[in-house]
């Protein structure tokens, strides 16, 4: 099942970047994904109600504070700053900076005492040099234009997304993953309002293209479907195996631009792209072989989250 929940990060969440573009042409950015993570939350937080009864969306103070902090990093810090910059860069240049989070997260892996294998170093290695590939192979073109500060604002919410990543596997959460993503998307997207409030941001809905509405729309439901897989992942795989949808994403990303909003993707990509998916490949498979059970089985949630 984690393998599962994996794969539609893989594929949903690389055409999320095309999706906050087409929002962008005609709603603001902190406004729309706040209201996207509040309507996501509460649309997820009735599934879990319906499935599993109010049981489930118990808590105690520790569980809620973990939800409510990896919230803040996840959607409101992560999220929110690559819908920021996507005002300023191509939504397949947004995916392919957001690539640097094993990067961050095998550094901060570090910090914290642990030793990764060495082929995981090697696969990050690897798959930063098909990043570099992809980038010296020319830009993607967009719409938004472009402003020195885009790429940085991108790299930052990466750092963001990869602290909330680290710590969501450390600290006290709830049993039901999908009450813990309701809860953080609630959380991230009342921060979001927030800051959309207080920098001036308001939504005109008769200026509000059909475009921008379906796209946001598809942002709810079926981000909302892959922020829970994504939880779920990260309490049935190693951090770092859940972490390289960052070098997936962007192939997707450079893809779907290419074929809907006429993003430029030349052979350079095509080779970038073979060099990042040799890296996932590397990675997948040493993390798996370090934190396989002597029967080939992965550990449960509990012994992941220890």
């Amino acid at each position: 099942m984690g393998w599962a929940a994996l794969g539609v990060v893989y594929v949903v969440w690389g055409s999320t970047y095309l999706g906050i573009r087409l929002t962008l042409e005609s709603m603001p950015p902190l406004l729309s994904a706040g209201l996207r993570f509040v309507a996501a939350g509460l649309l997820l937080g009735v599934v879990v109600v319906l499935v599993a009864g109010v049981k489930a969306l118990r808590m105690t103070w520790p569980q809620f504070g973990t939800a409510a902090l990896v919230g803040l990093l996840l959607p409101a810090w992560g999220n929110g700053l690559v819908v920021v910059a996507e005002q300023h860069v191509a939504s397949g240049l947004a995916a392919l900076l957001v690539a640097s989070i094993p990067l961050y997260v095998v550094v901060l892996r570090r910090m914290l005492g642990e030793r990764p294998p060495a082929v995981t170093l090697v696969g990050v290695a690897i798959g930063l040099a098909g990043l570099a590939v992809l980038l010296l192979g020319g830009p993607v073109a967009g719409t938004h234009g472009s402003a020195w500060f885009g790429p940085w604002l991108v790299l930052l919410a990466a750092l963001g997304w990869s602290v909330g990543t680290v710590l969501s596997t450390r600290l006290p959460t709830p049993a039901n993953p999908f009450a813990l993503a309701a809860t953080e998307m609630l959380v991230g997207g009342a921060a979001l309002l927030l800051g959309g409030w207080v920098t001036g941001e308001s939504l005109d809905f008769g200026a509000t293209t059909a475009t921008a509405w379906w796209a946001w729309g598809y942002l709810v439901v079926f981000g909302a479907f892959a922020f829970s897989s994504f939880i779920f992942a990260l309490g049935r795989l190693p951090v770092s195996t859940v972490a390289t949808y960052a070098y997936v994403n962007p192939l997707i990303a450079v893809i779907l631009g290419y074929l809907v909003a006429d993003e430029v993707f030349g052979p350079w990509q095509l080779i970038g792209g073979a060099i990042v998916l040799v890296a996932v490949i590397l990675v997948v498979r040493a993390e798996r072989r370090k934190v396989s059970a002597p029967d080939g089985t992965m550990p449960e949630m509990s012994e992941v989250r220890r």
